[in-house]
């Protein structure tokens, strides 16, 4: 196998991975194995379509959060948090402070784009609260 030169280091989404996947699969007519597992986990928890990815992520850039880089907004776009309770624990993960209003902002352009199944759930969860 010959040498092996890494071109370019990019954060991507799931969303851009499924695309990013369907093209190699194209080109090469088939995924490897670790490619197939990858594209199965993918079609599994991807729930957004590429074009709202990428107005997401361009909403939540003009949101101007100090420090917030693009690994961290696609992170956000992964998992679709629906409460400020839920993106603190994604943030967790990083040592990057936002305060909770930039947190409530984040929320708030993300549940612009969540799919209809998610809100329903949500829906249904206040209903059994109440």
């Amino acid at each position: 196998m010959g040498n092996i030169q890494v071109l370019e280091k990019k954060s991507m989404n799931m969303v851009e991975l499924k695309e990013e996947l369907a093209n190699i699969k194209k080109r090469d007519t088939e995924l490897s194995l670790r490619g197939n597992k990858t594209e199965e986990y993918v079609n599994e928890f991807a729930s957004i379509k590429p074009k709202q990815a990428e107005e997401l992520y361009k909403d939540i850039e003009k949101l101007e959060i100090p420090r917030l880089k693009d690994t961290h907004i696609n992170k956000v776009i992964d998992m679709m948090p629906e409460s400020v309770d839920e993106l603190k624990v994604i943030m967790q993960g990083y040592t990057v402070p936002v305060t909770n209003e930039n947190l409530k902002k984040i929320v708030e352009a993300v549940a612009k784009y969540l799919p209809a199944k998610k809100k329903e759930e949500k829906a249904e969860g206040k209903e059994e609260k109440a």
